[in-house]
C-alpha cells in the first residue's frame, strides 16, 4: 500500500505556486530566466517527486538539432532543486548549494524531454535530520525520458545543505 506524504501548509503553498503556470512563469523570469526562454514546465511536484519538461524547439535546440546539453542540465537541475526547496519549505533558515554535477547522455534528444527525480522521501529525511549548524549532501538523480518512454540521459546532481543557527 503507497502512502503519502503530508507536506506543512508553507510546503503545500510553495508546491501551488510552483504548479501555477502563470506564477512559475514569473518566478522563473526573475529567479531562473533561462526556464523561461528554453520554456521549462513544472508537471508535477508532491513529497515523493518533480516533473519537469523541456519541449524541442529552436530556442533549446544546438547546431546537431537535439536539444543542447546546457538546456538539458537546467530541466534537470531544477527538478532536482524545486523538489529541494519544497523540502526546505518553512523549516528554517537553510543554505543550498550544487557541489557535484555528472550527466550520461544515452539517446539524441530530439522531441520533448520529461525529467524525473524521484528522491523525496529522502531529501525530506535528510533535511529533518540536521540540527543548526550541521551540514549533509545528497547526490539526486534526475532521468530524461523522450516522448517514447525512452532515456535520454541521467544527471547526477548533488546538493549540499546546511542549516544555519
Amino acid at each position: 500500500m503507497e502512502t503519502k506524504m503530508t507536506l506543512p501548509a508553507t510546503a503545500l503553498a510553495y508546491q501551488k505556486k510552483m504548479m501555477n503556470p502563470f506564477i512559475f512563469w514569473w518566478a522563473m523570469l526573475f529567479k531562473l530566466p533561462t526556464a523561461v526562454f528554453w520554456r521549462l514546465k513544472m508537471v508535477h511536484l508532491d513529497g515523493e517527486k518533480c516533473l519537469v519538461s523541456i519541449p524541442y524547439f529552436w530556442r533549446s535546440q544546438n547546431p546537431f538539432k537535439s536539444i543542447y546539453f546546457a538546456a538539458l542540465a537546467g530541466a534537470a537541475e531544477l527538478s532536482t532543486g524545486a523538489l529541494c526547496q519544497l523540502a526546505l519549505a518553512g523549516k528554517g533558515s537553510f543554505s543550498m548549494l550544487v557541489v557535484d554535477f555528472r550527466a550520461e547522455f544515452s539517446k539524441k534528444s530530439t522531441t520533448k524531454i520529461l525529467f524525473s527525480c524521484e528522491q523525496g522521501e529522502e531529501l525530506f529525511s535528510l533535511i529533518d535530520s540536521l540540527k543548526p549548524g550541521e551540514t549533509n549532501q545528497l547526490t539526486m538523480l534526475s532521468i530524461g525520458k523522450n516522448t517514447s518512454g525512452e532515456e535520454v540521459a541521467r544527471f547526477f546532481i548533488t546538493w549540499s545543505f546546511k542549516r544555519k543557527s
